[in-house]
């Protein structure tokens, strides 16, 4: 049985509109000899019934989407239960494309209240709410009262649902940095979200795009998580990205010119297992030393530091002036999950330290300097 969510239905909707708007626009002989001798203007109003008919139904749907809750599956629906959380769906259009996200908010919330917000950008073959479910972050966003924004990667896209981090040859790694940018902007006017408190994180291609996205859109970011992914400037193309999956290519500095602002770049954290046998840990020292790099830092003493069982890491910091650009967080033993994920979902390591904690106390760390 398909379980439809409201996404879904927003997309088929979509979908019959636009195929409405191509047929109610698509010439007919006569009037492709008709639009040879007519003026623009009158083109532009012969297609406005049209337009507004498509923007009408958008809208209707829209307004549907927002104001009732997605269908829940197991996991949303004992969350719900136990917490009262909500976990909402939603889907951000953009000129270069659409992206499904969905978003989960605190109880409660008071008139005026503005609350942080962590974007976590999911690994390949995972999903929005599979993410969730593994990395658990709704749990510390229910007690510290964050917006949690897990933008999904469309299989059209890339059939194995990862980011296109890599592909910066042909543009698509831009445009899908464009996207999720679009996300994040909807998320901001929808929802109750104080914009100068976000951060982002990923797992795996997730992270490697976080890094690309805070290089693109930096001034929207107070932080940034890239856990087991691979920096920016390290590959290209689908070919150079398996190399570098593999420790087998060295990352170019950070190039100024990839920012479409002049903002610094926000602190970043690196989370990598030393056992990744999917994505080689080089790539996460290669990520903190271009961050260094970039803001003129330099590396502190490592720390060794292991809580409980749990494995232990080896903490470095890279600081300039007394303020940290870069920290790597080195997991022993750890292979290609998320650290102190659920041991039940896939890509979670139950036994390494808890990065959804690490990824808040990092995030709202540098909220408060930003702040202050």
């Amino acid at each position: 049985m398909v379980r439809r969510t409201w996404t879904s239905i927003w997309a088929k909707g979509m979908a019959r509109n636009l195929a409405a708007f191509r047929k109610a626009t698509k010439p007919s002989k006569k009037r492709k000899q008709a639009r040879k001798t007519a003026p623009a203007a009158g083109r532009s109003a012969a297609r406005a019934p049209a337009l507004r008919a498509l923007a009408r139904r958008a809208l209707a749907r829209r307004a549907a989407l927002t104001s009732r809750p997605a269908a829940l599956g197991r996991f949303s629906a004992a969350n719900k239960k136990q917490h009262g959380e909500r976990w909402l769906a939603g889907v951000a259009v953009e000129s270069a494309g659409t992206r499904r996200y969905m978003l989960y908010h605190p109880p409660q919330l008071h008139p005026g209240e503005r609350l942080p917000m962590i974007v976590m950008l999911h690994g390949c073959g995972q999903d929005a709410e599979g993410f969730a479910a593994s990395t658990r972050m709704n749990q510390i966003a229910l007690r510290e009262r964050v917006v949690v924004l897990y933008p999904e990667q469309d299989r059209l896209a890339n059939p194995q649902g990862c980011w296109n981090w890599f592909d910066t040859k042909s543009g698509r790694a831009y445009r899908e940095a464009e996207l999720v940018m679009a996300v994040v902007e909807e998320a901001c006017s929808l929802f109750p979200v104080d914009r100068g408190r976000v951060a982002v994180a990923g797992l795996s291609a997730g992270g490697s795009m976080a890094a690309l996205l805070v290089t693109r859109y930096p001034e929207h970011f107070k932080a940034v998580v890239m856990h087991s992914g691979i920096p920016p400037g390290t590959a290209d193309c689908v070919l150079t990205a398996m190399g570098a999956m593999q420790g087998r290519r060295a990352t170019s500095p950070l190039d100024s010119s990839v920012s479409t602002t002049a903002a610094p770049l926000p602190p970043l954290l690196v989370i990598h297992g030393t056992d990744d046998a999917v994505v080689d840990v080089r790539n996460g020292r290669a990520a903190a030393q271009i961050w260094a790099d970039a803001a003129g830092a330099r590396a502190a003493s490592g720390r060794g530091v292991q809580r409980g069982a749990r494995y232990p890491m080896k903490l470095t910091d890279f600081k300039h002036n007394g303020n940290t650009a870069a920290t790597l967080a080195e997991v022993q033993r750890l292979g290609h999950a998320w650290s102190g994920g659920a041991a039940k979902q896939p890509f979670g390591d139950a036994q390494g330290p808890d990065a959804s904690r690490m990824v808040w106390a990092f995030a709202a760390k540098h909220f408060t300097e930003a702040a202050g």
